[in-house]
């Protein structure tokens, strides 16, 4: 495990002297949707002189993790090291919780993030609690109201808000979550999603390409939610396929590097003409591709607010959604896992430009790509003398 480098807390990047430390923010992540979505945190935070950002990799998705934060412009510190190869959650939680108590005892920040609903974020939230560290929970109060579906995330985000002294809800509807479980006042913030604002500054990076190869209708697929895997995965497999049989579509699936689900994926969908697999695409080339396609089939939560921003409609393949914003807003639809459910909703929206323009018409509800600088600015607002935030901590 690397050793966060210790800093001069009285002196700013440029060498120049502060009237105050600068606030020291650890931000803990180790998943390819926690990088994008705390990226534009770290970069607002690495350009004030008012704050220094530590960033600590858990390597959750340890061979996708350090492409895409290349590409996010975003620099590791410290990386844990504690994945294994088919690990339970149980085992993954004890290891992450004491190597990140070694590095939060080494260089003591002021306030440690966490984004969403991984075990990475619950641990990160654990280990600072204690350490007596105040906690700042980016996309907070998110619910489905089932506490196994989506599992673990719908426990992780709960616990998270147990232990947060910042909710930073993406919409009012998640702040009203936080609000009826009994945390109120001024540190519920509604902030807007950062995914939104990640997406448009790798839109303005440029210089991704899209994977697929055809002109036509292009589909992209992404699955790989814990609750899918298994039979429910083989099923969605047997409507990708129908859908490929088509003849007028090309079928786009970056196939995650779990195990599990390239065994429910793989042997229904290799080799068909019309489906494309490729390996996990980095960030500039997965927006590029998103925004080429023409329908976004996913049981992923960023990808239900990363496409309609781009005027993409969605068919969530799950049964339950954190973000019912998308779906009442009309540009997402949640059709769940059955193969023939699933099948005929995508046909509908190819096969019928009034349904598809209903959807790609529609508002997105996460945000106008500033909740970065909302986040940053409400920090810095609380936290400017670290010993009041630790005074806090302790009350």
């Amino acid at each position: 495990m690397a050793v966060l480098p210790q800093r001069d807390p009285a002196r700013n990047r440029s060498g120049g002297a502060l009237t105050e430390p600068p606030i020291r923010a650890m931000i803990v992540l180790g998943t390819r949707p926690e990088a994008i979505k705390l990226a534009p945190v770290v970069r607002a935070m690495d350009a004030s002189p008012l704050c220094e950002p530590l960033v600590v990799s858990s390597g959750q998705h340890r061979e996708m993790l350090a492409p895409m934060l290349a590409a996010l412009d975003v620099k590791a510190h410290a990386d844990l090291a504690v994945m294994r190869d088919r690990q339970r959650l149980s085992g993954l939680t004890g290891r992450l919780v004491t190597a990140l108590d070694a590095v939060l005892r080494a260089d003591r920040p002021d306030v440690v993030l966490v984004q969403g609903d991984t075990t990475t974020a619950l641990c990160g939230a654990l280990a600072a609690s204690y350490e007596q560290i105040p906690v700042a929970h980016v996309e907070a109060g998110l619910r489905t109201g089932d506490l196994y579906n989506p599992f673990p995330e719908e426990l992780n985000r709960r616990l998270i808000a147990r232990i947060a002294r910042w909710h930073f809800a993406p919409t009012e509807r998640a702040a009203e979550h936080l609000r009826a479980e009994g945390i109120a006042g001024p540190d519920v913030r509604t902030t807007g999603n950062t995914v939104i604002d990640n997406l448009h500054w790798m839109l303005r990076q440029g210089g991704g390409e899209a994977a697929f190869r055809t002109t036509g209708k292009r589909i992209l697929v992404t699955l790989h939610r814990r609750e899918n895997q298994g039979g429910g995965m083989r099923g969605l497999a047997g409507a990708v396929r129908r859908l490929a049989d088509r003849g007028d579509c090309e079928v786009l699936l970056p196939l995650h590097k779990s195990p599990a689900v390239r065994e429910a994926l793989l042997p229904g969908l290799s080799g068909h003409p019309g489906i494309t697999i490729c390996e996990p695409l980095g960030y500039p080339d997965f927006t590029a591709t998103l925004a080429a396609c023409d329908l976004v089939l996913t049981d992923s939560g960023g990808v239900q607010e990363e496409a309609p921003s781009l005027g993409k409609p969605v068919l969530v393949l799950r049964t339950t959604t954190e973000r019912p914003e998308a779906i009442e807003a009309g540009v997402a639809r949640l059709v769940g896992t059955d193969p023939g459910e699933v099948y005929a909703a995508a046909s509908l929206l190819l096969d019928d430009p009034a349904e598809r323009d209903r959807m790609t018409r529609a508002v997105n509800p996460f945000g106008d790509g500033r909740a970065a600088e909302r986040i940053m600015d409400a920090l810095l607002r609380d936290c400017l003398r670290p010993d009041a935030l630790r005074r806090r901590a302790r009350d």
